[in-house]
């Protein structure tokens, strides 16, 4: 058995915008398969280069796709019976960049897809993302660790425009 210590680095900025406008900034940033189709036809692929395409069709414009979607203020809203606090978990990723770095390091898988939280507060909407560079940083793979730097500038870079 073996316990490792991972030090983690969360990138987090605070938006003025209104949450629902972050929301649908970063979702209309990313594509948005069917997911159950989405992996129907990857599994039915014959070859990379047509895993590839079906990869490459649920892209949006910033090379990542949404994978799933938790809304986390829902149920602490359904508790209080309040209209807030708003709080949303997106999975966002890309199958060929998460193969990049599952290549050198097969623990990326633990860390990719990644988590953007998006959460209400009173000084503005928090936007969150734990940088897959620090996951990965313990484990010496500079090829990961160029993938992950890589992952790491395209999260942070949507997640700025999404929240300016």
């Amino acid at each position: 058995m073996t316990i490792a210590k991972v030090e983690v680095e969360r990138f987090s900025l605070t938006s003025l915008k209104p949450f629902d406008a972050v929301v649908a900034a970063l979702k209309s940033a990313v594509g948005q398969p069917n997911m159950a189709e989405f992996f129907k036809e990857t599994r039915a692929t014959k070859s990379f280069p047509d895993l590839e395409h079906v990869v490459q069709r649920g892209l949006g414009r910033t090379d990542l796709m949404l994978f799933a979607e938790f809304d986390l203020g829902d149920i602490l809203r359904r508790e209080t019976g309040s209209k807030t606090p708003k709080i949303i978990r997106l999975v966002v990723g890309n199958p060929l960049i998460m193969k990049e770095m599952v290549k050198h390091v097969p623990d990326a898988g633990s860390y990719a897809p990644v988590t953007v939280l998006i959460d209400e507060r009173p000084d503005g909407v928090h936007v969150s993302y734990d940088k897959m560079e620090s996951y990965l940083l313990h484990y010496g793979s500079p090829e990961a660790l160029a993938v992950a730097r890589n992952l790491d500038a395209k999260i942070t870079t949507l997640l700025r425009e999404c929240a300016s």
